[in-house]
């Protein structure tokens, strides 16, 4: 059976009637289990977790891109994270028996749809990128909604799909593959948006950081704060642990601290047993063997026992 996991993020983080529309979208297509919605009024955004057939997912997409489309103006939206699109990103990630390649096909579908049945653009990302200057997320988002019909005319960024101008209010869209990442987010005890903006120069790779982390600083205006955002795009080369060690430590050379930090949407397992291997110390520690949900796994398919 070919499962494919998607995490859309929608510019609206605010108006709990327009994210539960989008939500019933999802839960309202036959096929598809919604797992999580995770929500930031700071940020302006919430991000859906979905899972099900490629079909009944691509089924999903279409849907909640043209409520988004119906529901969010971007030329009166304000937020702390960067955005472009009403429905600003949609990454589909391999979960059973499906390829990267597969996704790619499916992505290009769904833009395709988009375009016919919602009058939004799009670009390819990551792995569906058709050009090396799209894979990353940040480039294609650069000059967010506002500067985006500029950068539209330029020789280089035609859309992949759609003509050379944004939507008037849901803007423009980025959509491709990718494997697994984790969105991660380490708050500091202070209002100066500069210290969270320096160490997030520090590690993200395109400054020379970690190779697989991607970092911004921004200000949480509702809780005077200041936060590094990050995507971990490979959690097995980059994790969670290494970044907020060095964030703790670049934190204390500025006289702040690290007073939490949370995951927004799904996380693999593994990536907090690691940290739980690395703080606990843990020694000659076996997540198959001394985790108690394995075992139940095991049971529930009839595996326990084998190894």
């Amino acid at each position: 059976m070919k499962l494919v996991e998607c995490i859309p993020n929608y510019s609206e983080g605010r108006d709990e009637a327009k994210i539960a529309a989008i939500a019933a979208c999802v839960k309202e297509t036959p096929g598809c289990a919604l797992l999580d919605i995770q929500k930031d009024a700071t940020h302006n955004r919430c991000v859906l977790t979905f899972v099900g057939s490629p079909e009944a997912v691509e089924e999903a997409c279409v849907k909640t891109a043209k409520k988004a489309e119906e529901l969010i103006d971007l030329r009166f939206h304000k937020g702390a994270h960067p955005r472009m699109g009403a429905v600003d990103v949609i990454p589909f990630v391999p979960a059973m028996d499906m390829s990267l390649e597969e996704c790619v096909a499916l992505s290009k579908k769904v833009a395709e749809r988009i375009w016919e049945e919602a009058g939004i653009p799009s670009f390819l990302y990551e792995a569906s990128a058709t050009r090396p200057e799209r894979r990353n997320l940040a480039d294609c988002r650069r000059g967010e909604f506002e500067g985006m019909p500029e950068k539209l005319l330029q020789e280089d960024w035609a859309p992949d799909y759609g003509t050379r101008a944004i939507h008037p209010t849901a803007g423009i869209t980025a959509i491709g593959a990718r494997n697994p990442l984790i969105a991660f987010n380490v708050n500091l005890d202070t209002d100066n948006v500069e210290i969270a903006k320096s160490i997030a120069r520090a590690i993200r790779a395109s400054n020379g950081g970690f190779r697989s982390c991607k970092a911004i600083g921004l200000k949480l205006e509702d809780r005077n704060i200041a936060q590094v955002s990050m995507n971990l795009v490979n959690y097995e080369d980059t994790s969670i642990v290494m970044v907020f060690e060095m964030i703790r430590a670049l934190a204390d050379r500025f006289g702040a601290r690290i007073i939490g930090s949370e995951l927004v949407g799904l996380t693999p397992a593994k990536a907090l047993l690691d940290c739980a291997e690395y703080y606990l110390k843990l020694e000659n520690f076996s997540a198959k063997q001394q985790v108690m949900e394995y075992h139940l796994i095991d049971l529930e398919s009839g595996d326990a026992g084998n190894e």
